[in-house]
Parts: structure tokens; C-alpha cells; sequence
């Protein structure tokens, strides 16, 4: 059986295609423009994943989410947080409900 691909591993090809030098990477052109760049990218790309899904468009929607999903993980390196310290926050807020873990965040953390 195949492995299934996860965000474990889009995040160590992100990592190494950081390291590129020779100007062949987009991982590595996105990280060397800087943070607002990947965050101006990781916003235009929500956009088109939400206008995919309110077009009804399946196909197009697997393709923007895959896009937001690899600038988010672009971003997240970018600020130098790993993907296990997000998966971790989430195992933690599983334990209870969703309006439970809203209602307990501070103002400053929405």
C-alpha cells in the first residue's frame, strides 16, 4: 500500500527547498522576500479557496486548498514554528468543544 502523504512531509520539502540557492525554488524566493510577502500570499490564497468553494467548483476548490494549505505551511516556516508545535495546540483544543475553546481565549488571542 501507498503512504499517504501528510503536512509532515510538505513540511520538510518546504524545508528543503529553503535551502536552495541557485534561484531554481519558489520556497526559497517566497522565505527571502520575507514574512509580509508569505502573508500577503497566504491571504490571496484563502481568497481563492473560499471563492472555489462558494462557486461549488470541487475540483477547483482541492486545487486552491492544496495551494493554502502549502502557503500556510510557507508562512509557518517563515516565523520558524514547526508543524507539530500547530498539531500539538490542536490535540490540545480537541479535548473540548469548539465553543468551549472559543469562549476561553482572551482578547488578544482571536
Amino acid at each position: 500500500m501507498a503512504s499517504i502523504f501528510s503536512l509532515f512531509d510538505l513540511e520538510q520539502i518546504i524545508a528543503d527547498r529553503a535551502a536552495a540557492a541557485d534561484g531554481s525554488s519558489y520556497t526559497a524566493s517566497l522565505l527571502a522576500s520575507g514574512t509580509p510577502h508569505c502573508a500577503r500570499k497566504l491571504g490571496e490564497e484563502a481568497v481563492e479557496t473560499i471563492i472555489a468553494a462558494i462557486a461549488g467548483d470541487r475540483d477547483a476548490l482541492t486545487s486552491e486548498a492544496a495551494d493554502l494549505l502549502y502557503h500556510l505551511m510557507v508562512m509557518l516556516r517563515s516565523r520558524g514554528v514547526r508543524l507539530e508545535a500547530v498539531m500539538a495546540e490542536l490535540g490540545q483544543r480537541a479535548h473540548q468543544s469548539g465553543l468551549a475553546e472559543k469562549a476561553a481565549r482572551t482578547p488578544s488571542s482571536l
